[in-house]
């Protein structure tokens, strides 16, 4: 017979807050994103305003110096507001362009044809069935099952449609593959002669244009080579996604949250970026007015307080960290600022969490969407962090110094005779530096330079063409 027994013990456990997973999650987003937090809070909290752009006075009338993390003035404007005068009605998201996608350009077009209303119907169906490139991937024969149409649709009423589409703006959609593409767009090659040759040679495989077979070509296409060479180039400038253009997302800008810049003598100043830090502040007279109220059961009221005193601190230990981790970093890689990414050192998260007296995953947090401005450019700071490869000598190097090691030497190289990825191996083994084959092709596809193949054929089509000339 089993016996029941109970006993008490005592246990240390680390519970994670509710409140603790928010300032967590804070810490970790980009400005543009903490910027709409702020603004989220700043809305719907009365005790939380925006301060005033002017610089407070000190009795002297001097300025009075500000925390870092209140070092200018910055409007949060997440909701598109008038950023003009108070007497204009016109918002700056009014002034803004709209994007257009493809297929409503391209139906604005159909609108204005002349056309029966069953015309209309079909060519509006090819443009519904376009992808985001342009292209018709279904066969007409589908299209033509698909079509509820009396009296039903033939396969030459479908093409027929197909032609109207394909001679929309802009030239090139409609096609089924990437040689109807470049076809429709032969017809922006004025001369006569030139554009039945680029029909011809577009009715060849198109690997052939693409491996510059100019020789080859020629003797199919019943030309000369320089013939071919020049219709050839004039084919490449058509654009193989003629829908691309349209939809497509806004070019991210990233706004740096520090800044670095050389100080007197050899030290280099970090400051936050006064573009991405809050100008915001307790109302003060809300405040007292609770203050002196407050046995007033306004429960809803006190929560709302101690929510805009706890995001201010947030706000406050957010920048601060930032600064820390940043000024941290530049002391390591020091010798980065001076003389550029060959002179990176390899450094891991846990040197400076151990250095800012944080944990690893706070400092983790922290470079995750943080970019610092640099004298050399804007770089995330998870870039400065990299592991430590063994050196012939003993020593280590980080993996971003022996990129750009691959960078000088490949910019350094012959361009009648570039390096290979094997060749690259042997130069960095005799610079000290012990890296196989296949991490120099990694760490060169990283850096998106192309092959020696592709390098070589670069540098040859030039010495043709001079000497054809």
């Amino acid at each position: 017979m089993t016996a029941l027994h109970m006993r008490i013990e005592r246990r240390q456990t680390q519970t994670v807050t509710p409140r603790l997973q928010h300032a967590v999650r804070l810490l970790q987003l980009s400005s543009m994103d903490f910027a709409q937090e702020v603004q989220q809070a700043l809305d719907g909290n009365p005790f939380l305003e925006e301060e005033a752009d002017e610089a407070p006075q000190a009795a002297d009338g001097g300025d009075v110096a500000a925390p870092p993390w209140e070092a200018q003035a910055w409007t949060v404007s997440a909701g598109g507001g008038s950023t003009g005068s108070a007497d204009s009605d016109v918002s700056l998201i009014d002034l803004l362009p709209q994007s257009v996608s493809l297929r409503q350009h391209l139906h604005t077009q159909l609108n204005v044809m002349p056309l029966s209303e069953r015309d209309r119907a079909l060519a509006a169906m090819i443009v519904e069935s376009l992808d985001d490139d342009g292209y018709l991937r279904q066969a007409l024969e589908d299209l033509c099952a698909l079509a509820e149409l009396d009296p039903p649709t033939g396969i030459g009423e479908m093409r027929v449609a197909l032609c109207r589409v394909q001679a929309l703006d802009p030239l090139g959609v409609g096609a089924r593959d990437l040689a109807e593409c470049l076809q429709l767009q032969t017809v922006t090659i004025e001369d006569a002669h030139q554009r039945a040759l680029a029909r011809r040679i577009l009715a060849q495989p198109l690997q052939r244009l693409a491996m510059r077979e100019f020789h080859k070509l020629a003797t199919l296409v019943d030309a000369s080579p320089a013939e071919v060479e020049a219709v050839c180039e004039r084919i490449r400038q058509f654009d193989p996604r003629p829908g691309g253009h349209f939809d497509a997302a806004r070019t991210p800008y990233v706004t740096p949250d520090v800044i670095v810049r050389r100080g007197r003598g050899q030290n280099w100043i970090t400051t936050l970026n006064p573009e991405v830090v809050p100008r915001v502040r307790l109302n003060r007279l809300y405040a007292d007015l609770f203050q002196r109220h407050r046995d007033t059961g306004q429960t809803d009221l006190a929560a709302h307080l101690r929510e805009a005193r706890w995001t201010l601190r947030n706000v406050e230990q957010r920048f601060a960290t930032i600064l820390d981790v940043s000024n941290a970093i530049v002391r390591h890689q020091r010798h980065f600022f001076e003389y550029g990414p060959m002179a990176m050192k390899p450094l891991a998260l846990r040197d400076i969490a151990q250095e800012v007296g944080l944990h690893e995953s706070t400092v983790c947090r922290v470079t995750n969407n943080k970019y610092m401005a640099t004298p050399s450019g804007v770089f995330e700071l998870k870039y400065f962090f990299s592991r430590a490869l063994p050196t012939q000598s003993g020593g280590q190097a980080s993996t971003t110094a022996i990129r750009g090691v691959i960078r000088e030497l490949i910019d350094e190289e012959s361009p009648a005779q570039p390096l290979s990825d094997v060749q690259l191996a042997a130069l960095l083994k005799r610079q000290g530096f012990h890296v196989a084959r296949r991490t120099v092709t990694k760490y060169r596809q990283q850096l998106k330079l192309p092959a020696v193949e592709q390098r070589r054929q670069r540098a040859a089509a030039p010495a043709m063409a001079g000497a054809r000339c």
